[in-house]
């Protein structure tokens, strides 16, 4: 009789704060770690989107609001859910937002506004919780970067600067606390089912799906995946890496 071997990803118990929690890829993250019994932390910009978490999901897991457009508000409320919870095992940057324009039709808010939450939102969540994972030698911390941060898009400038910016960011993030048994990664979608897809019209799909090898959009589920696997310690020996998820859109 053959032997079945069953990954076993041991996140029980394991505190995981979510940034972005109710968007289309944070619910599918939330649901997933839920059910190996993790203990969520999960932030929203909108204290109506963390009630609908709350309703989700119960009492059992903590809510905070972290608007990442103040940059005053977002360091004051990241300090305080550091400061009450030391023992966060994994930190998942999954935020963003879009805001797009040709770069001549491009306003200095539509930029500054991109850059301060896919990017400049990173520094201040990491320089505030990472200390924790440093003193208990211990901590994954993953981002979600975009398959655009290395083909380019046209009119999402700001959005591919940002997203390539977090590439490097992390790179560098994980050669600094490698030797504390804290792993950097990221994980880069390609087009994935979402409320923006769903808006796209026959042409336009089309038009994505000719530069998809596998002819099909991703699904959320598929990041979560990846994600489940990069908060193990079956990745306890992947650091400053970028998996790309994206049909092979894109092979590297």
């Amino acid at each position: 009789m053959k032997k079945k071997f069953i990954v076993n990803l041991n996140l029980k118990n394991n505190k995981i704060l979510i940034t972005g929690a109710s968007g289309g890829i944070g619910k599918v993250l939330c649901e997933q770690f839920i059910k190996y019994d993790c203990n969520l932390i999960l932030t929203s910009s909108s204290n109506a989107k963390l009630n609908e978490l709350r309703n989700s999901y119960g009492s059992d897991h903590l809510y905070y609001q972290l608007n990442f457009s103040n940059k005053e508000q977002l360091k004051t409320n990241i300090k305080i859910i550091s400061d009450q919870n030391k023992d966060i095992d994994v930190l998942i940057n999954n935020a963003g937002t879009t805001k797009d324009n040709l770069i001549l039709r491009m306003s200095e808010d539509q930029w500054n506004d991109v850059i301060d939450v896919n990017l400049n939102s990173n520094y201040h969540i990491i320089k505030s919780i990472i200390p924790n994972m440093i003193k208990r030698k211990n901590g994954k911390i993953i981002g979600i970067t975009s398959v655009v941060a290395l083909t380019g898009n046209p009119g999402q400038s700001n959005y591919t600067a940002s997203k390539a910016g977090m590439i490097s960011m992390y790179k560098s993030l994980a050669l600094e606390v490698s030797q504390r048994n804290i792993n950097i990664n990221l994980i880069a979608p390609g087009f994935i089912e979402s409320p923006m897809t769903e808006k796209l019209n026959e042409s336009q799909k089309k038009s994505i799906m000719d530069k998809i090898p596998m002819k099909k959009f991703g699904n959320p589920l598929d990041i979560a995946n990846i994600a489940l696997f990069l908060a193990s310690n079956q990745s306890s020996y992947i650091t400053g890496q970028t998996i790309h998820v994206n049909g092979g859109m894109l092979m590297l």
